[in-house]
């Protein structure tokens, strides 16, 4: 029998424990605490559905009911991976709302605020970003649908300590004030930092090669994964989760040559690809403003908007600026992606093409295939 390959094959094969996002907690509490608002009791533990189907059930550490609002508390499991935030205490307050207003977000102690544009919210938003808002009401609406209520809420997220947690993290440098952001786009925390992932991403690539595969795609997350195989139509055995470790993915490839790489991932992580960077992760690479601002001038910006570009909040706003002005930034961060990785695989019959995505997982910018058995 074929070993098996992909994403869950490599977290399997990592011998790492997977945990839980913000987002999944936050909906959890959520769901309890609504349910509580309508019933009176508390489901402990509760049971979610996440994005991609699977049903975790959360143990309450927090249950409060009175004067019109429920409160429900979950605390963070992290798996074996080293999240900053493994262990926090994450609470829901929810309370009905004004009929036909749907559910309202706000930030209780703990959660950020954003103060600068550039990131998936809009200023003045809590720092809940937009999976775990969808997760949320999606929540609510299931809970209402049980048990007959209103999808009218106000919810408000906390965490507890977020505000001294968050300084170890970008948020003050991104403009994200007073606390955490409820992060995930699939619920799931999976372990990739760490010398187990590395080793799993080896696995992955053996797998590939022992099925005959002539095409693999390094992807940053489950976003870039779906696109990969959209654009490609790749098997599972043929995905690499590489996270934030394209240099695992590349010198091993060098030593056990596969005909054709694809590189699939976020703006932001592919920018620091460009500008030569192998690992991905916010505490070892930053995003370069100014490389980006070089590579704007390459496409054609005009001083003003490099000098935008070079002073942006983030990546994502860099990117917006100069698609504001028909400036392909997007193209040309993959097409530097694509140069590092060509450069790290000199000498081995690898070619490389390069996809880079926004948050919501639209292309923003492509480097056709390169490198040996490509023609020109």
């Amino acid at each position: 029998m074929a070993e098996a390959g992909g994403r869950a094959a490599q977290l399997k094969s990592s011998g790492l424990r997977h945990g839980w996002t913000t987002g999944a907690c936050a909906t959890a509490a959520t769901t309890a605490a609504f349910t509580a608002l309508l019933t009176g009791e508390f489901p402990d533990p509760v049971v979610i559905t996440l994005p991609k189907g699977q049903q975790p059930a959360f143990a309450l550490a927090v249950e409060e009911l009175g004067g019109g609002r429920a409160t429900a508390g979950v605390v963070k499991d992290a798996g074996d991976d080293p999240d900053v935030t493994h262990g926090a205490l994450v609470r829901a307050t929810v309370a009905l709302g004004a009929p036909g207003t749907g559910v309202v977000f706000r930030a209780g102690p703990g959660v950020g605020t954003v103060t600068k544009p550039g990131l998936p919210l809009p200023v003045g938003e809590p720092a809940i970003n937009p999976v775990p808002r969808q997760m949320m009401r999606d929540a609510v609406a299931g809970v209402a649908a049980r048990h007959g209520g209103a999808a009218d809420v106000v919810v408000e997220i906390s965490v507890d300590g977020g505000a001294e947690i968050a300084r170890s993290t970008w948020n003050p440098r991104l403009g994200i004030l007073g606390g955490l952001s409820i992060l995930g786009t699939t619920g799931i925390v999976v372990p990739y930092s760490c010398s187990a992932w590395i080793d799993s991403i080896r696995r992955g690539i053996d797998v590939a090669r022992a099925a005959g595969r002539t095409h693999v795609a390094g992807c940053t997350g489950s976003t870039s994964e779906k696109v990969a195989v959209a654009e490609h139509g790749l098997p599972e055995d043929a995905l690499l989760d590489m996270g934030d470790f394209a240099g695992a993915v590349l010198k091993y490839l060098k030593r056990h040559p596969v005909p054709r790489l694809t590189i699939a991932g976020g703006f932001a992580k592919l920018s620091k690809l460009a500008a030569g960077h192998l690992d991905l992760h916010s505490a070892r690479s930053q995003v370069d403003k100014g490389h980006l601002a070089e590579l704007a001038r390459r496409g054609g910006a005009d001083e003003a908007l490099a000098a935008a570009v070079g002073a942006a909040n983030t990546g994502l706003e860099a990117m917006q600026l100069c698609a504001a002005a028909g400036v392909p930034l997007g193209d040309l961060v993959a097409e530097g992606a694509r140069a590092t990785a060509l450069g790290v695989l000199t000498g081995s019959p690898v070619a490389v093409d390069v996809i880079c995505i926004d948050r919501a997982g639209t292309v923003v910018g492509r480097a056709a295939p390169a490198g040996p058995g490509v023609s020109r």
